[in-house]
């Protein structure tokens, strides 16, 4: 193996890093819908030539975590040695390695004199892939109801993308084509990004030594966070969460937990989970991987750790097949993020157990996907947003206020840029939550409310969110969040109510009241510093004085 010195390892990991950084901000710039654009939902990453992570940009973390495991679906299909010049590979399929349908992957191949060195990834959630419903569809029953599915395949660029046959099907069988296709371009610009820059490296330190130190980025990693793992309580410990339903019944889904710490690994295992629903709750294997990675990384190791698949080796995950973790084909999947959620929360509560100094309490911690579309005489229009709602709060800090999950990492889209795009609907309503959150010693980050007005006939609204009914839970004494809600305020003057996993029809003058709620607190509020509750009551974001509950206990 090519001997590589620590001034050439150090350039060159960075170059790679700093790469893959360069390749996410050309995504998100060259976008089309503002899903991506202004939401920054997408990812991009570099690969060694065998399918692992080696470096990826601060996006989206669910995204990225098992997109190894996305591109090897490929290789096997496409082994890299019967790759060529102008080719590309692109999967989403859900059982083959992908998460859910809007998440493409798309990888180009990097040639340095003939041979494959690794791969540009990107990856970016697609505004409309066809299916039952415009953006979403909560009523599919199978993975067929949920848009357009590419298995793990093989393109070249000029033959079939650019004007050729596979441009023109996906073209044909999506409502929004010129956002679809633009992001899909998008996706490849970042590509284009990655393998230029890799090139480069190779030219100027030879491959030989780039290959290396894309190899040593991994072992690093893995060294790291077995030494952070060998520093952790050992033992046996487990943790559990539930999704509020499945859309149909009011049946909790329970996800269960066991997390195993040895010398330097960690083993989790999530038997005792509920089977997989008939509606779109299931998350894919690749999903749940993601999801408890996150949680291991973010509990046990320090934040300068790379996220490559050196991470990943120390940590061992078993997930029973048929399971909500674990579906069988052809289960729908589009809102796999909610029980995603629950298994950050469920190894995460595992993990209070051994290390409560280095966990948070639970947040609000659900994707809220709020979809508006509208068939005008121009074709369709689609709006979808992400919303997140406040962390959970630690042993010493509060919870963030209004920003997306812990899993993601999607921003706000600006009330201006939605007024430019979009003509049948405006933002009326927009505002943090008070009293949203659980208080404690430190106290959840609070949640807000946004409201949509209608401003045409014949729109529909599709959402899937959860904890409408089943609270974020506090630790060691921590209050619970608060619950979300979704309601319709008619334009006769009624007011709907609806569930968490709903689509319904709009008129005129409606308005859509959206309100997703704040993180759990930590600790007794008995034990919240003064100077913290009078800053809060200044801001306004909370209307109680806890110390008054005090006062009338201590009478």
């Amino acid at each position: 193996m090519t001997q590589l010195g620590p001034i050439d390892y150090a350039v060159i990991s960075q170059a790679l890093i700093a790469s893959a950084r360069e390749m996410g901000v050309k995504l998100i710039r060259s976008a089309y819908s503002t899903i991506l654009r202004e939401a920054r939902d997408g990812s991009a990453g570099l690969m060694d030539r065998f399918g692992n992570t080696v470096a990826q940009a601060e996006l989206i973390p669910m995204q990225l975590g098992p997109i190894g495991e996305t591109l090897r679906a490929c290789l096997r299909r496409h082994p890299v040695e019967t790759l060529q010049e102008g080719d590309f590979l692109i999967n989403h399929d859900p059982f083959e390695g992908g998460q859910h349908i809007p998440d493409v992957f798309i990888f180009t191949p990097i040639f340095v004199a003939g041979r494959v060195v690794g791969f540009g990834a990107s990856v970016a959630h697609h505004l409309d892939l066809g299916g039952g419903a415009p953006g979403l569809n909560i009523h599919a029953s199978d993975v067929y109801q949920e848009g357009l599915r590419f298995p793990p395949s093989k393109y070249d660029f000029q033959r079939d993308w650019n004007g050729g046959s596979f441009e023109r099907l996906v073209t044909a069988n999506v409502r929004v084509p010129d956002l679809t296709i633009g992001d899909f371009n998008a996706q490849f610009a970042a590509n284009a990004i990655g393998v230029m820059r890799v090139k480069q490296l190779c030219e100027r330190y030879g491959t030989d030594k780039v290959e290396a130190a894309m190899q040593e980025m991994q072992d690093y990693s893995e060294r790291r966070v077995r030494a952070a793992i060998a520093q952790a309580p050992k033992g046996t410990f487990y943790g559990e969460d539930a999704v509020d339903d499945d859309g149909l019944t009011d049946e909790p889904l329970v996800v269960k937990a066991k997390v195993t710490i040895s010398d330097d690994s960690v083993e989790i295992d999530f038997e005792g989970t509920c089977g997989q629903v008939k509606r779109n709750l299931n998350c894919p294997y690749s999903s749940t991987l993601s999801a408890a990675l996150s949680c291991v990384k973010s509990v046990l190791t320090s934040p300068d750790i790379p996220y490559n698949e050196g991470m990943a080796r120390p940590i061992t995950i078993k997930v029973p097949y048929g399971s909500l973790l674990n579906p069988r084909p052809p289960a729908p999947v589009r809102a796999r993020m909610i029980p995603a959620y629950r298994v950050f929360n469920a190894v995460m509560k595992a993990m209070a157990q051994a290390l409560p100094d280095k966990v948070i309490a639970t947040g609000f911690d659900c994707t809220t996907a709020f979809c508006l579309s509208h068939l005008g005489e121009k074709g369709y229009s689609v709006y979808l947003e992400i919303f997140g709602g406040g962390y959970g709060a630690s042993r010493s800090a509060d919870g963030c206020d209004a920003v997306d999950s812990p899993l993601s990492n999607c921003s706000n889209a600006p009330v201006e840029s939605l007024d430019i795009d979009y003509d049948f609907f405006r933002i009326v309503g927009y505002e943090l939550a008070p009293d949203s959150f659980g208080l404690g010693a430190r106290r959840g980050g609070a949640g807000f409310t946004r409201r949509c007005e209608i401003l045409r006939d014949d729109v529909q609204l599709a959402i899937y969110s959860d904890r409408f009914r089943l609270a974020p839970e506090g630790l060691l004494g921590g209050e619970p969040g608060q619950r979300g809600y979704c309601r319709v305020h008619r334009a006769d003057g009624t007011v709907e109510e609806l569930k968490s996993k709903a689509a319904i029809d709009l008129a005129k003058g409606d308005i859509v009241e959206m309100f997703v709620g704040g993180g759990a607190g930590f600790g007794r509020v008995e034990e919240r510093p003064d100077a913290m509750i009078d800053r809060d009551l200044a801001d306004g974001i909370l209307t109680r004085d806890p110390r008054s509950v005090r006062k009338l206990a201590a009478e």
